[in-house]
């Protein structure tokens, strides 16, 4: 997309280990996650079931001022998560959803969209999150809310498709290319307007690991160039519907 962002993202993007883990769904956070009080910049609620190396690259890049915006909450299923325990350890508040008998702490889909209001989130970003979006928060957020996903959709997407499951059926298949998709979430797994992707050839030799870790590389790179878009208002959509990325420099060049 932008040539320069690439150069700058190296520093930010990092592999960073996690440590602990989440005692509470306590709401209230030290100052980095507090309300942000500066109005040019987008609050941002990332959703992660995981190790999250997609949130952290993303909340690198916004302490690093590549993003005008700021990770306000992080939402997950799994409170004991590598992606959570990294929020808890940056002062950002953590929330699981849904509520379920193992999970107790967990909050209700209504309770769920007062608490991102609250803390007046523009936009959620899902990172490897795998419980299905509900409607009412779909509804609640209408276009404001991505996805990235593991290969170029629509091939090997949907229910199922998911982590590695997806470059073994990539490497099985005999596709040439894959590549991580990033696409705006409605009522379905991956079946939601696509906002970017990006091409990662497949070896002949790959095995899905060794496949997953070439896409993963691609996908944080390709996660923040599309945070950095989304929180300057450089998204467009086509009059048939389709959302396209303007151009930094010139608005009238869509990526």
């Amino acid at each position: 997309m932008v040539s320069k962002i690439y150069c700058r993202q190296k520093a930010a993007v990092k592999a960073l280990v996690c440590r602990g883990k989440v005692e509470n769904n306590d709401l209230v956070g030290s100052d980095s996650g507090e309300l942000n009080n500066d109005s040019s910049r987008k609050n941002l609620a990332v959703f992660v079931s995981g190790g999250g190396s997609n949130f952290r690259a993303i909340h690198e890049a916004s302490m690093e001022g590549l993003v005008n915006g700021k990770v306000t909450i992080l939402v997950t299923d799994k409170p004991g998560c590598g992606g959570a325990v990294y929020a808890r350890e940056k002062g950002i508040p953590v929330i699981v959803y849904p509520r379920r008998s193992s999970v107790p702490e967990g909050l209700s889909t209504s309770d769920l969209v007062t608490s991102l209001r609250k803390y007046e989130t523009h936009f959620i970003l899902l990172a490897g999150y795998l419980k299905l979006i509900p409607v009412e928060l779909v509804h609640a957020y209408p276009k404001s809310i991505i996805n990235i996903h593991p290969s170029l959709l629509p091939a090997f997407g949907g229910k199922g498709y998911y982590g590695i499951k997806v470059h073994e059926a990539v490497v099985a298949s005999g596709a040439r290319y894959s590549g991580p998709t990033i696409h705006f979430v409605d009522e379905k797994y991956d079946t939601g307007r696509i906002l970017a992707q990006r091409v990662v050839p497949v070896m002949a030799s790959d095995s899905a690991e060794e496949l997953a870790a070439r896409v993963l590389h691609a996908e944080h790179k390709l996660y923040v160039e599309v945070v950095v878009a989304l929180c300057e208002d450089r998204i467009t959509w086509r009059p048939d519907g389709v959302p396209l990325i303007q151009n930094k420099g010139n608005p009238t060049l869509y990526y």
